[in-house]
């Protein structure tokens, strides 16, 4: 109760102050413009450090834990669990069911306790150990009772991933859109997009050490270890987060008075609103109904869905890599180098949008770059037109 209380004495501190300075000119109270821009390259830099220093690492592990089933079908994922057919297309695809789910639902929760810093890593922290649950789906169920050592039991595993896996993309959006002005939010919305590349790149580099190296060790197979230890890995960082990651501008307490103050007025100039009140059930559900009347969310989410279908070959990357011909370890560090590629072309294309203030071209040229790609890699077989064209 306390804790509430105190953040309400924080928001009447912030408004008493907005209104007692001379609203013609919104620089008074921070010492004039130039002492305001200042101020604000250095509120900037301390929120890109905590926010973007947590989201990333986050983001990374949260497509490494979700994607590491194809790394681990190079090393006896398949044969292990007796799946035959499209049993393990099904594993992967099942992970979208409860991911569409949840969205939604997830945001709106968020929205209404207001609190970042605990939901999206104690969701971390869930789909940490959930992954773990997968390296013990073949263990003697006399060692583990609860885990189930077939397909079923690997299936409603992938599913639960995917219901708190739900939280986090839309919730670091969210959270950016408290903190960053639109002509801001670009270049971070790619820069966090960037943990979606790099945890290809970087996930494969890990895969590789782990399943080349750890085969046997303790009696386990090494795609065990792999789910074992990225699920470790995923439970730590959730931990260090809740002590990093902000909650929203007026309720952050490791900003100055001043800086709090810049933090709201930005984006009430910015937007026209604050963040205080909105976190009412009456507010959450007129957003969601003009969400939901706005034609142009359902152009992007029509372009969005095309995107996602037309990257789904992301999750049987390391099984094209393998078709090149080379050993299970060289599949996998291939998989690296396109991926740490499209991050830098992702960062320098987002940093010139934000700069032109363009959007349309630059989305449009992304994607026929990425037609070109597929119709090289359908037209032709030889080895390295193929790789090029990943």
């Amino acid at each position: 109760m306390s804790d509430y209380t105190g953040a309400d004495e924080e928001k009447a501190e912030i408004t008493e102050t907005t209104a007692s300075v001379d609203e013609s000119d919104p620089d008074a109270k921070f010492g004039g413009r130039e002492a305001r821009l200042a101020l604000e390259r250095k509120l900037l830099w301390k929120i890109d450090l905590r926010i973007l220093g947590v989201l990333v690492p986050i983001y990374i592990l949260n497509y490494v834990d979700r994607n590491n089933a194809g790394a681990a079908r190079l090393r006896g994922f398949e044969t292990d669990l007796h799946l035959k057919g499209q049993e393990f297309a099904t594993l992967l695809s099942i992970l979208y069911v409860g991911y569409i789910i949840m969205q939604i639902p997830s945001n709106m929760f968020l929205n209404y306790i207001g609190k970042p810093s605990l939901y999206l890593p104690g969701c971390m922290a869930v789909w940490g150990v959930k992954t773990k649950e997968n390296a013990l789906q073949i263990v003697d169920r006399v060692n583990f009772p609860g885990i189930t050592n077939n397909f079923v039991g690997a299936l409603l595993t992938r599913f639960f991933l995917g219901f708190v896996e739900a939280a986090f993309f839309p919730g670091a959006l969210f959270l950016l859109s408290k903190w960053y002005k639109r002509e801001e939010i670009g270049r971070r919305t790619a820069i966090l997009y960037c943990g979606n590349l790099i945890s290809n790149a970087f996930g494969s580099l890990m895969a590789s050490g782990i399943l080349s190296g750890m085969q046997g060790t303790l009696g386990h197979a090494a795609w065990r270890w792999l789910f074992y230890i990225e699920g470790s890995l995923t439970v730590f960082v959730a931990i260090c987060a809740m002590f990093i990651l902000p909650d929203f501008p007026t309720t952050t307490k490791w900003l100055t008075p001043s800086e709090r103050t810049l933090a709201v007025q930005r984006m009430k100039e910015d937007a026209g609103v604050g963040d205080q009140g909105e976190t009412e059930v009456g507010g959450q559900s007129s957003g969601l109904v003009q969400a939901l009347s706005d034609w142009r969310v359902w152009w992007m989410s029509l372009a969005m869905t095309a995107q996602v279908v037309s990257l789904s070959f992301n999750a049987y990357f390391p099984t094209l890599s393998a078709t090149l011909g080379f050993n299970n370890t060289v599949t996998l560090l291939l998989c690296a180098p396109p991926f740490a590629f499209a991050s830098l072309a992702a960062f320098f294309l987002s940093r010139h949008s934000d700069q032109t203030k363009e959007r349309f071209w630059h989305v449009a040229s992304s994607f026929g770059l990425g037609i070109v790609g597929f119709i090289i890699a359908i037209g032709t077989m030889n080895t390295a037109a193929r790789y090029v064209s990943l």
